[in-house]
């Protein structure tokens, strides 16, 4: 494969929503009119230099003289228009506006007057807001939103210069809809009665999931061409998980997202401050023609707790944005309530924007590249058809920070919409426990391997359930059959090692290393060889039986040739266990098959010490690579305190322009580091990385030298 067959397509922005990449969000408290400080925002915005800007319009509470009946209006409203204010302060600065709009509850004279808008329990029973009991929750299968909203949203559009509706919390509140119009709406579609819990054995609750997903994609095309109707550049574009489209009919709803904005605004206690970046590392991989931004809030996300006008320490947000904006997400920051008691935020959040201002030309002229991809087969859990706002899968994780600590730059790509043509722009494919692949994506990836790509696999991938017996759907890749079901709950497993085996390279003085807590017995197929085998189970208790016996090694790790490529597969929880206990031997493991797998064909390497994310991008004339610092004790669970500063970092880039200079340039630091060429390419320091450092590699011909 050529350089330019492995670049990643992305889009180029053009205007509107899809242009503004520097969001600044502000939620309006009902109070805020009393004692709003435009020119404090105006300010902000600049400080920012934020290009978009998503504010408190209307839906639970109006800021603007709404003519909509049950449209309650703050009280603090008075005549002022303060969503106007705001509109017109923007465009004077160059700021694009998207109008936010929350339909998720009304107050009690919309309740009272129209019962049949509101979320209902099993027992048809009203149901008042969780956190303010004096409001009501509604019901997204009502008239409320396909009426009321609708309406709402015509008349933000038809007198304001906006470009965009934003929905927040648009979807219901996560529980199963006993309103009179989504019992109704149900019993029609499906002949059947709303499922009283989400439980996987009543026939009706998959026939649940089909029609929530087909009702909230239909609200999405009912909104989008009602304001399109009033104003054709406008769109309304409700907020997205991590997920992206995965709960909704993506083929249908897709094209109405001109740009995602994913409300993952923060990291849950246990998550990685990578997973930013994964955002729009995911992103891409499932819609790499369209922007994402990622919201963030500036202050701590818990998934059991709020503290909405608290302030996360500034590393915390700088780092989450900057990782993000590496990856591809760019910067969205979120206040609720106009007042400030707390201005901490304020430095950091303008400090990460400006970086991003200071790397988005060289980002806008270069495509993001990489010889790895992971298989992105993430699915949402149907027992939480809301879950498109998180997914978590031990696997994914554990091969995703295996990777981030081998600095081995990668990208994403979307299991459900793979093609063998999106696969061959990379060397190596990752495949995190894919169970139950669809049979597209197991003919792209059997055609890939045929073609001379290598994948590395591991436990369940491609494993399809049967009535009685399981089997590998891509054994003959794999080079394995299975023998017998998957051994759960497996204590006290060890693998040990071929030393003649590059796979096993660098375990000096061990004769073995931890396996897994789940195994999958299987049988070689001819050509197949196991460079790792299980040591033969036995005891973990008691203590003195604790010791190896006499017994047959099955395969643990197994490579193959299969056509012109090569597979490896681990028949263990590789990832899963990764990550759980995020041992060095398991990440090593991971570094070594990869690495034997690309085969010295990396066309970027970063080599120093601590903890880095690297990012490439390429375009016909210039290369970047981008080193974003991780290094902190806080990294993988708690609140960023510090980063400490990367010392030197080794780039070596491998470039068939063998008649070309490298001229390189630091963008952060603007220094011009000294370059040393030879056959195979260049390569450069970078002195020091203190959260980022970006270096932009201009190729001129050798007679150009130095006239960048």
């Amino acid at each position: 494969m050529h350089e330019t067959e492995r670049i990643v397509r992305v889009p180029t922005m053009t205007s509107g929503i899809a242009a503004a990449n520097r969001w600044t969000q502000l939620t309006f408290t009902e109070d805020d009119p009393a004692s709003f400080d435009l020119d404090r925002w105006v300010d902000i915005m600049l400080r920012t230099k934020s290009n978009g800007a998503c504010i408190s319009a209307g839906g639970y509470i109006a800021y603007y003289p709404t003519a909509i009946p049950f449209h309650y209006r703050s009280r603090h409203l008075g005549d002022r228009d303060l969503f106007g204010e705001f509109v017109e302060a923007a465009n004077s600065v160059g700021v694009t506006v998207m109008a936010r709009v929350d339909p998720h509850a009304v107050h009690e004279d919309a309740a009272t007057a129209h019962p049949e808008w509101l979320h209902r329990d099993a027992g048809g029973n009203a149901v008042r807001h969780w956190s303010f009991p004096d409001a009501w929750l509604t019901c997204p299968f009502t008239a409320y939103y396909d009426e009321v909203i609708t309406e709402i949203a015509r008349e933000i559009v038809g007198n304001y210069d906006v470009d965009a509706v934003f929905a927040n919390r648009w979807e219901g509140p996560g529980e199963l809809p006993f309103s009179d119009a989504a019992r109704r709406s149900f019993r029609n579609e499906s002949g059947l009665e709303l499922p009283l819990r989400p439980d996987q054995a009543d026939p009706a609750w998959p026939e649940y999931l089909q029609w929530r997903r087909r009702r909230l994609t239909e609200l999405i095309m009912v909104w989008n061409r009602a304001v399109r109707d009033v104003r054709p550049s406008t769109s309304f574009i409700p907020n997205r998980g991590a997920m992206l489209l995965r709960d909704l009919d993506a083929e249908v709803v897709g094209p109405y997202y001109p740009a995602f904005f994913i409300d993952k605004q923060g990291r849950h206690p246990g998550e990685a401050i990578w997973v930013a970046g994964r955002v729009g590392r995911r992103s891409r991989g499932s819609f790499p023609d369209r922007p994402v931004s990622l919201i963030t809030s500036v202050g701590p996300e818990h998934h059991l707790h709020r503290w909405k006008d608290s302030v996360n320490s500034a590393d915390e947000l700088k780092t989450w944005i900057v990782e993000g904006f590496v990856n591809g997400a760019t910067p969205w920051f979120t206040k609720f309530s106009a007042s400030i008691h707390d201005d901490r935020w304020i430095d950091p959040i303008a400090a990460a924007f400006n970086l991003h201002a200071t790397v988005e030309p060289v980002f806008e002229q270069t495509r993001p590249v990489a010889d790895v991809a992971m298989l992105d087969s993430v699915a949402v859990d149907d027992r939480t058809p809301s879950g498109a706002y998180s997914a978590e899968s031990p696997a994914e994780n554990g091969f995703y920070q295996a990777l981030l600590d081998a600095r081995i730059p990668f990208e994403y790509i979307d299991a459900n919409h793979v093609r063998t043509a999106d696969l061959q722009d990379f060397l190596v494919i990752v495949i995190p426990s894919a169970a139950n692949l669809p049979p597209t994506a197991l003919e792209a990836i059997r055609e890939y391997v045929r073609e001379g790509g290598s994948i590395l696999a591991d436990q369940r991938t491609s494993l399809i359930d049967g009535d009685e017996t399981s089997s590998f759907a891509l054994g003959d890749v794999f080079g394995v059959d299975l023998r017998g079901e998957p051994v759960t709950r497996v204590r006290n497993n060890y693998i040990e090692f071929d030393r003649d085996h590059p796979i096993a390279a660098g375990f000096a003085g061990a004769t073995r290393i931890i396996g897994g807590t789940e195994t999958l017995p299987i049988a070689l197929r001819p050509g197949a060889s196991a460079p790792l085998r299980f040591v033969p189970p036995y005891p973990d208790l008691p203590m003195e039986e604790v010791y190896p016996r006499p017994g047959e090694r099955d395969p643990a790790v197994v490579t193959n040739r299969y056509g012109s490529g090569t597979a490896v597969y681990c028949a263990f929880n590789l990832g899963e266990v990764l990550w759980e206990n995020l041992l060095a031997d398991h990440k090593r493991l991971v570094n070594n098959m990869v690495t034997w797998l690309l085969a010295g064909s990396s066309r970027c390497s970063v080599h120093g010490e601590g903890l880095a994310d690297i990012a490439c991008r390429e375009s016909t004339s210039m290369s970047v690579i981008s080193i974003v610092n991780l290094n902190s004790p806080f990294a993988l669970r708690g609140e960023l305190e510090s980063v400490a500063p990367l010392g030197p970092q080794v780039v070596e880039i491998r470039t068939s322009r063998q008649n070309s200079e490298a001229i390189v340039t630091l963008l952060i630091s603007g220094e011009h580091p000294d370059v040393d060429h030879d056959d195979d390419g260049i390569r450069f320091v970078i002195p020091r990385v203190d959260l980022l450092e970006t270096a932009r590699i201009d190729w001129a011909p050798r007679d150009q030298r130095g006239r960048h």
